[in-house]
């Protein structure tokens, strides 16, 4: 099996894989994520093609439309046997999901969508969600490798669906990081303790895995290493709005997550999305209080 793409996610699912036995191939453009890998049993791959060609499961997990194209079209292109599976996991568009599946299938590959949900702790420990696209029984041929790297798997739909799904959590994730962000901001900014304000909230009812997770950051006021980048949030939030509009939809609060996040993306793209709560207090022109800086 191949993987390419070693990012937070990628290299919690190789993880996940390696611990479980599979051997893997691995390939990423920087050395530095492929070595803990090898240290875990993977063999590394000098170039895509590499770790693609003898390959019978190829797991991509990019950042956005251009990265695949440049490796799967284009690193790779050539070196996928007729047959192969690949699973995409990247972050891509629906447009781009659609038509990327449709050049890999008139190349002789097996395309397979595969959007997942979660953290890389959650990838490491196999505890994903993992939302399949495209032809049924071609996600039912890699069942096993999906159950191991998810809790959950669910057939969405045709190619373009599971991402269109995954996109619908992720607005719901920027929505609620960013009102989380404003209340923090609101109640401290009225004198409240943030750790007060902070346990208030994630031990209500109206608190939720995503926002106590979001919660974490907030209270320490640290957001590197990102669990979702910045970046990938307001990438993803565009393409919410490209997809919504050819759709001949409105989608007027997502546009106004979509200009924060982008302006956070800015300045901090390599932040975890919480990191919202850093744009807030710049706004207002006073320095956030970290862990380390409170008394």
């Amino acid at each position: 099996m191949g993987l390419v793409g070693l990012g937070a996610m990628g290299s919690g699912m190789a993880a996940c894989l390696l611990r479980a036995g599979l051997p893997l191939v691995v390939h990423n453009r920087t050395a530095a994520a492929v070595r803990p890998l090898v240290d875990l049993g993977a063999h590394a791959a000098a170039t895509a093609a590499d770790a693609v060609g003898q390959a019978d499961v190829v797991l991509v997990s990019l950042s956005d439309d251009d990265a695949v194209e440049s490796v799967l079209f284009g690193a790779a292109a050539g070196a996928l046997r007729p047959g192969t599976v690949v699973v995409n996991t990247s972050a891509i568009s629906p447009r781009y999901a659609r038509s990327s599946a449709e050049r890999l299938r008139a190349a002789g590959a097996v395309p397979v969508e595969a959007g997942v949900v979660g953290n890389p702790e959650m990838a490491r420990a196999g505890r994903l969600r993992v939302l399949t696209g495209g032809r049924a029984e071609d996600a039912a041929a890699v069942a096993d490798l999906l159950d191991l790297v998810g809790e959950q798997v669910v057939h969405v739909g045709d190619h373009g669906s599971a991402v269109v799904l995954k996109l619908c959590f992720n607005l719901l994730l920027g929505a609620q990081t960013a009102v989380l962000a404003e209340a923090v901001s609101y109640g401290t900014g009225a004198g409240i303790d943030r750790d007060v304000l902070l346990d208030a909230i994630v031990q209500s009812g109206f608190s939720s895995p995503v926002l106590t997770f979001r919660a974490s950051f907030m209270r320490s006021g640290q957001y590197e290493p990102a669990a979702f980048r910045a970046g990938l949030m307001a990438k993803d939030l565009g393409n919410v709005l490209s997809d919504a509009t050819e759709l001949g939809l409105g989608l007027p609060v997502v546009a106004r997550l979509a200009e924060r996040f982008t302006q956070l993306a800015g300045t901090w793209p390599d932040s975890d999305a919480a990191a919202v709560l850093r744009l807030q207090h710049a706004d207002a022109g006073r320095p956030e209080r970290t862990a380390a800086s409170r008394p």
